[in-house]
């Protein structure tokens, strides 16, 4: 199988290791779940891990909860409940949204403030490292002290600096040696939850919070780490610099994947700016299949636009795909109908760097021509073949 890199930009042959992958996928930060650039990047992961599966390929999957943030805590505050019950309510709710999509769930599902000794261990090994400082009881990573710093991305200083203060960085901390350098333990601010830490009591920073789960439950080494392509600077380039410099194994990942953006009126949807598509609406009024189909009907590097007038398309294909698969017909006397190209076609767009759209296309066709030719043609072996790649590798469940 062939993945792009975002490491490079580099189309490469994949292999798991000893029949095994272990996967990594940043989860939601729950504060206003689910809208369709989270189901995107979720069902792409998981039309992936279904095929490695499919192809007999041991898959780990680990997908986490940022279950204490900035954004949580400011969510909280606005809607007059704790930042505890915020994250359970809507952690609740985005299961229940990639339940009723078919997904397949984590194996683990870890909460960020489930992780704290692991987190403490980390900072504790990168400040012994040299890599990493105290001040007033907060913890910075030193990103000066890692020249491959921002290689993910391809930025150099001043564009990731700029990058970073647009995402949430605070260049005029004064406990700061760098505006670039990265929290990984932030000192008690009055009214914040607290852990206790050898530096007084805090809570985490982001991006050490995922190094920390994704070795915890995967090893030093992650096969492929994944997320929407708004991470790659700064979360996931933080996380190869402290997570290589504490373990000093490298690479940290050996395939990076990013999902592109969802917009809708050509503007990324966003929570901040309130333009979503929420997939429990979506859901309200047409099928998962429905909206399985129109999701992966854009490959996962692409960025696109959610158009009404195209799910409505989808929803046609569901119903017919569903036709095909669970109509009945008699076989007596009659030519079998040959499927194997299809499957052929359809293995081929997967291996080409997870071409969804290829692959709905592929079982689109199937599905129209069993349609056509069950009058004349037995079509048992092709319907059967239609059922097999569309359940078990899209997670179709052909109700319409």
């Amino acid at each position: 199988m062939h993945l792009t890199n975002s490491f490079g930009l580099r189309k490469e042959e994949f292999k798991p290791r000893d029949g095994h992958v272990g996967m990594y996928v940043c989860g939601v930060t729950p504060y206003d779940t689910t809208h369709a650039g989270h189901a995107f990047t979720y069902i792409s992961f998981d039309v992936l891990i279904r095929y490695l599966r499919y192809q007999g390929v041991r898959v780990t999957y680990v997908q986490n909860v940022t279950d204490i943030d900035d954004d949580i805590l400011r969510k909280a505050k606005l809607v007059g409940m704790t930042w505890l019950e915020l994250g359970q309510s809507e952690t609740a709710r985005f299961r229940q949204d990639m339940d009723a999509l078919n997904w397949m769930a984590p194996d683990h599902y870890p909460l960020a403030t489930q992780e704290v000794p692991g987190i403490l261990r980390i900072a504790t090994g990168l400040i012994s490292k040299g890599y990493a400082y105290v001040k007033d009881g907060s913890v910075y990573f030193e990103a000066r002290k890692d020249p491959e710093f921002g290689q993910l991305a391809g930025l150099g200083y001043d564009e990731a600096l700029a990058i970073a203060n647009e995402r949430g960085n605070f260049p005029d901390d004064p406990k700061k040696r760098d505006p670039l350098d990265f929290v990984l333990w932030q000192a008690a601010q009055p009214g914040e939850p607290t852990w206790e830490s050898p530096w007084g009591p805090g809570r985490p920073g982001w991006h050490i919070e995922c190094s920390a789960m994704s070795t915890h439950y995967l090893g030093d080494i992650v096969d492929i780490h994944g997320g929407g392509s708004d991470l790659l600077f700064p979360h996931h380039s933080c996380e190869i610099s402290q997570t290589e410099h504490y373990s000093g194994v490298k690479p940290f990942v050996r395939c990076w994947m990013h999902t592109a953006m969802v917009q809708l009126d050509g503007v990324k949807m966003s929570k901040s700016l309130g333009n979503l598509v929420m997939a429990r609406e979506v859901l309200g009024r047409a099928s998962s299949d429905a909206m399985r189909l129109y999701l992966s009907s854009h490959h996962y590097r692409q960025v696109w636009d959610w158009r009404e007038p195209e799910f409505a398309e989808a929803i046609g294909w569901a119903r017919a795909i569903a036709a095909a698969a669970t109509g009945t017909d008699s076989a007596a006397g009659k030519p079998e109908f040959d499927a194997s190209s299809y499957r052929s076609r359809f293995i081929n767009a997967l291996e080409d760097d997870l071409a969804t759209p290829a692959a709905i296309q592929t079982l689109r066709e199937l599905a129209d021509t069993i349609d056509s030719s069950r009058a004349t043609r037995d079509v048992g072996s092709a319907r059967a073949t239609l059922i097999d790649l569309g359940g078990r590798v899209m997670g179709l469940t052909f109700k319409p």
